[in-house]
């Protein structure tokens, strides 16, 4: 009964993920983890600036049978979305930009970590089917980075670079 109690009142980890307006990747990043890891994550996105969700992607998501319109971009400084302590075990950044520009700044104590997953700038697309596609394949970059490396909080560790 004890250890129940324990795994019970066991802390999550608490992972942010970061990109330039927390509009894409990293909203993409906290709805996935939180999806599919909800017992063993507590998983929040923010970005420097904040603006919208990209509509795009709000619509392919929903296509997808995935509805993310509840979500919104946050800042840094957003204290009613973002836990007021600003304690995160994991710092994940989503583009290497705003990492490379803001790592060495960051205001976590947070264990830092890399996962480029790119930006719509670097998109390809002419028409908003090849749109959909590159947000597509966004999305399931994104999905299996978390699958592949938020399964075991361990493995998520080990690829701390900063």
């Amino acid at each position: 009964m004890a250890l129940m109690n324990k795994q019970k009142n066991a802390r999550k980890m608490r992972v942010l993920f970061v990109d330039s307006k927390n509009n894409l990747s990293s909203q993409l990043a906290e709805y996935f983890v939180n999806e599919l890891y909800p017992t063993k994550y507590e998983a929040y996105s923010a970005g420097p600036e904040h603006d919208i969700i990209d509509c795009d992607l709000l619509a392919v998501m929903y296509q997808r049978g995935i509805d993310l319109r509840s979500m919104v971009s946050k800042d840094f400084q957003d204290t009613k979305r973002l836990p007021e302590d600003a304690e995160y075990d994991i710092i994940v950044w989503t583009e290497k930009e705003v990492f490379d520009e803001l790592h060495g700044q960051s205001p976590w104590a947070g264990k830092q970590i890399l996962a480029d997953m790119g930006t719509r700038s670097e998109f390809t697309a002419t028409d908003d089917f090849e749109l959909a596609q590159c947000l597509n394949e966004l999305a399931d970059k994104v999905c299996a980075w978390v699958k592949e490396n938020m399964a075991d909080p361990e493995k998520l560790r080990s690829l701390v670079s900063a």
